[in-house]
């Protein structure tokens, strides 16, 4: 059975309408793997990294299309709350004019803290791809887990390790970069 896909549209003016025979009148983009929109959100952490700020980004992606991005800004803002999670979920609101994120992958190069979790879960995203673990303040499994709390009314689906050497890669080097230039100015 031949199934034809027939788009209508409110006629302009008077005696005229625009009608569509195509099958794929609004073709969606090719699927695209986690490690592709992973990229994106390391690029994003490479924005963090030249402002010296730890280099984490985050995209949130919807229907295939990115369509929020953000990347760590507490040091720039002086805001303990500007983390790259945060900055891309409020965008991502603004732009759906919605709190609701529903139907979004949210990607980000290190496992949420308690803070952006807790943003996430409130946010309603239902999945998180994370890169590298933080297990000095994780809350998508490494000190605390709050994807899959019984007792609150959301769960998130967690892909963690995508890309995970190229994550923690980029905070070792900041780290060590930033040690060593600690280093140099005190012996300055």
């Amino acid at each position: 059975m031949l199934l034809l896909s027939v788009t209508c549209f409110k006629p302009q003016t008077k005696g005229t309408s625009r009608i569509s025979h195509s099958p794929h009148p609004h073709k969606p983009a090719p699927p695209r793997s986690h490690e592709h929109w992973m990229r994106h959100a390391i690029a994003e952490a490479g924005k963090a990294q030249a402002k010296d700020e730890v280099p984490i980004g985050c995209v949130i992606v919807r229907e295939g299309r990115i369509i929020a991005r953000g990347h760590n800004l507490r040091e720039t803002s002086q805001d303990p709350a500007g983390h790259a999670e945060l900055i891309a979920i409020r965008k991502a609101a603004r732009k759906l004019k919605s709190w609701r994120l529903l139907d979004t992958v949210l990607y980000v190069t290190l496992e949420p803290c308690t803070m952006c979790m807790g943003a996430i879960v409130l946010a309603r995203i239902p999945t998180v791809v994370f890169g590298c673990y933080d297990p000095k303040g994780g809350a998508a499994g490494s000190l605390y887990d709050l994807s899959n709390d019984p007792r609150l009314n959301h769960t998130v689906e967690l892909l963690p390790r995508v890309l995970e050497n190229e994550c923690s890669g980029l905070l070792s080097s900041f780290f060590t970069e930033l040690r060593a230039r600690k280093r140099r100015e005190r012996f300055s």
